[in-house]
């Protein structure tokens, strides 16, 4: 069996941002082709492929993802820590998976699937395409980092980009014009004010204004303005709708973009169990079967420049998959 640590740096040596995924969708496609698995790659978008590995079939899919944040850095091996982008979210995850898989069918347990999607990081164009396939796995073990801990629940996710307008007028004369910047100015502040649901498991809704734009020059009075807000759902998306909407009122104009559901996932006896406030491709994969969530390393250095994954922790979880697939397919 391939060393998990020289696989992983590997494949931390592609770069893969989302949207320029396939250079490690073809290193990953030649290694398993190699060992002997059933490869088939489809098509999300122009030049950008999943990669769905099958033995047997009838069993457990571990899946995760292949892109990654930007900018790139590559590997390096500080210590017991294997930096690099990806090591943690989740290149490091896809080799643990594959050295897991490969060595199930070594010993001779075929009931086993890989599935390596792109587009996680923006979007989830990837797993959307996956979900049109037709799978025969009874159990997805998706992976992110969890500090190698069973996730018991993840928060969903809403994008929401808010919009102010105004009118346009030389700034020497800004009373012949109207601020779009000084309405959004006021109103985003307010987002803490609000009473948003909260969840015995998943905790509290969250958000982030992630980004703010707005008008032209420094000489003209704006005319737009728009800001883009990720919440962290842990019940019903409509209604936190409902509550934003009366929260931007006749201020703000608000436009919905993607959203994924919170989520409870299947666990396992033997392993550590926390819930997640992150959101992963699950619930865009319901066709795969039962869900668990699982992996090395930790969400708080992912998106990093200080992005790593403990080496001992990524052994480790080789073992954990193998363990992991004995146990569902004994149920």
């Amino acid at each position: 069996m391939q060393d998990v640590v020289a696989l992983a740096a590997e494949l931390l040596a592609i770069p893969s941002s989302t949207g320029s995924e396939q250079a490690a969708v073809d290193f990953v496609s030649r290694w398993l082709l190699a060992r002997g698995w059933n490869v088939h790659l489809q098509e999300v978008t122009r030049g950008r492929t999943n990669v769905w590995a099958s033995r047997a079939g009838g069993g457990v899919t571990l899946s995760t993802h292949l892109d990654t944040v930007p900018p790139y850095f590559p590997p390096r091996l500080e210590g017991d820590r294997l930096y690099g982008r990806g090591s943690a979210d989740a290149k490091g995850i896809a080799a643990a998976m594959m050295v897991a898989a490969d060595a199930l069918v070594h010993d001779g347990e075929e009931r086993v699937d890989l599935l390596f999607v792109v587009g996680e990081e923006k979007g989830s164009d990837g797993a959307r395409a996956a979900n049109r396939l037709s799978p025969t796995s009874r159990f997805l073990v998706n992976g992110e980092p969890t500090e190698s801990r069973l996730a018991s629940g993840a928060k969903g996710s809403l994008r929401v980009t808010v919009r102010t307008t105004g009118r346009e007028a030389h700034s020497a004369y800004q009373h012949l014009g109207r601020s779009a910047i000084e309405p959004m100015l006021a109103l985003l502040p307010t987002l803490a004010t609000l009473e948003l649901p909260s969840d015995p498991v998943l905790g509290e809704t969250t958000y982030n204004i992630g980004t703010i734009r707005g008008g032209t020059e420094a000489n003209i009075v704006p005319g737009s303005c728009e800001a883009e807000v990720m919440f962290r759902l842990v019940g019903e998306v409509q209604d936190v709708k409902r509550r934003l909407s009366a929260w931007a009122g006749n201020v703000g104009l608000l436009e919905w973009g993607s959203t994924i559901p919170a989520q409870r996932f299947h666990v396992l006896p033997g392993f550590e169990v926390a819930a997640m406030s992150y959101t992963s491709d699950i619930p865009l994969l319901d066709r795969w079967g039962t869900p668990l969530l699982y992996g090395p390393g930790s969400i708080h250095v992912a998106h990093t420049p200080q992005e790593h994954v403990d080496v001992t922790e990524l052994r480790g979880a080789v073992d954990a998959y193998c363990r992991m697939v004995r146990s569902l397919l004994a149920t």
